[in-house]
């Protein structure tokens, strides 16, 4: 077996195809955009390159077969330390069903960490944002992965903890049939809220996209920054978010609630891209652009996915949380009121599924359980310390 570190356009290449033609065959697979893999090792694209470096390597067996790829990266705003010191990160990990070549990949990442500076090693992270391409599959491997969420067989739980991974922390997504009434105590407590007059809801509108924009980062500035290793979020890069979701962005199914006109609550879905995605080929060139927008335009999307909910802290447990979601599925299940009953109508999509939440954040678990209750995929995300003697430790828990 020979590794090859990436350092040209070839190499690159290759990167991407392990991953193709070690999932091809699997029916659920979906072919990430090659754009997407690509920006995360762009230093012009990924604004983590200020703080760290990455790099990459593929794997070729004795006849220079393709079977395996890793990316290591180093990230000084990394905050998942705990007491393990630095921490470096892996990714993009693809391999065949061998524990020796997968031991390689895990080796020679390591190996560079532990030139960096580096004490542990988490994977498979991304460099850069959390929600991407981050954690491993355990639960859920025949389902299609949502727009540029990691996909792996089964057999790599094994290839990590035989090298001696250990789970960090898993991160639990939810699914549901968007028909799929709640439990009445979600419209008891939205009908609490609604008979306040200071509360009111709104969903997005794209021509006031600059408005949203600072509700948002109100809300997640006060819900989540300083949790967990999140930071604040300034205003110009939300705009830079909403700018590039709005050609995908469906006003209905993203919703903000206000008290006194004040944001302290906000729903945020996205249509599942990798439902038009999965007929490019992994391409994103401008004849992929305009097939896209014509199935866009003529092939209706049947499943949303929830990127982010989140109630501001002085009105969590309020009700606040139940009389969000019940204003959403006002237009998302064409729920109406008559003299106090919740009739739904016609759902505008047939499944919703919540990108993940971490196992460490028992509250926001608790509550997307009550909402939807199948847990339809988990991902771990694992960490491995270089001082084998060294106790491990958990990620903590979100009090």
């Amino acid at each position: 077996m020979r590794l090859t570190e990436v350092h040209d356009s070839t190499t690159a290449k290759e990167f991407l195809a392990v991953n193709v033609s070690l999932n091809r065959q699997n029916p659920a697979y979906i072919r990430p955009l090659d754009k997407d893999i690509n920006d995360v090792f762009n230093k012009e694209k990924n604004k983590t390159f200020r703080y760290g470096e990455a790099t990459r390597w593929v794997l070729k067996d004795e006849k220079g077969q393709l079977i395996g790829r890793i990316a290591a990266f180093v990230n000084k705003k990394y905050k998942n330390k705990g007491d393990d010191g630095p921490v470096g990160g892996i990714g993009f990990f693809d391999c065949i069903n061998n524990q020796a070549a997968a031991d390689m990949l895990f080796d020679v990442a390591k190996h560079w960490l532990l030139q960096k500076g580096m004490e542990a090693m988490d994977g498979p992270v991304n460099f850069g944002e959390r929600d991407r391409w981050w954690g491993l599959v355990v639960k859920g491997h025949e389902l299609p992965p949502m727009y540029c969420m990691n996909f792996n067989p089964p057999y790599y739980v094994d290839l990590f903890e035989q090298y001696g991974f250990k789970n960090y922390f898993n991160q639990i997504c939810f699914g549901m049939k968007a028909s799929s009434r709640l439990q009445p105590k979600f419209y008891d407590r939205h009908a609490e809220c609604a008979s306040d007059p200071n509360y009111s809801s709104a969903h997005i509108r794209k021509n006031q996209l600059e408005k949203y924009v600072k509700d948002f980062t109100i809300v997640y500035n006060k819900a989540w920054a300083g949790h967990g290793g999140l930071k604040q979020l300034e205003e110009k890069v939300v705009l830079k978010m909403f700018q590039s979701m709005k050609p995908v962005m469906d006003e209905r199914i993203n919703w903000f609630i206000y008290y006194k006109d004040e944001p302290v609550g906000m729903w945020i879905n996205l249509p599942d891209l990798n439902q038009w995605f999965k007929y490019l080929n992994g391409k994103f060139g401008l004849l992929q652009k305009l097939k896209f927008l014509w199935l866009k335009a003529t092939r209706k999307n049947s499943k949303f996915t929830g990127l982010v909910f989140g109630i501001v802290p002085e009105h969590q447990g309020k009700g606040a949380d139940s009389y969000l979601i019940v204003e959403g599925c006002k237009l998302v299940q064409g729920l109406s009121i008559v003299n106090g009953e919740y009739i739904l109508g016609k759902p505008i999509y047939e499944d919703c599924e919540m990108q993940w939440i971490g196992e460490f954040n028992p509250k926001m678990v608790n509550v997307a359980e009550a909402i939807a209750g199948n847990r339809s995929r988990i991902l771990t995300t694992y960490r491995y310390n270089f001082d084998r003697t060294k106790e491990f430790k958990p990620h903590p828990i979100l009090l």
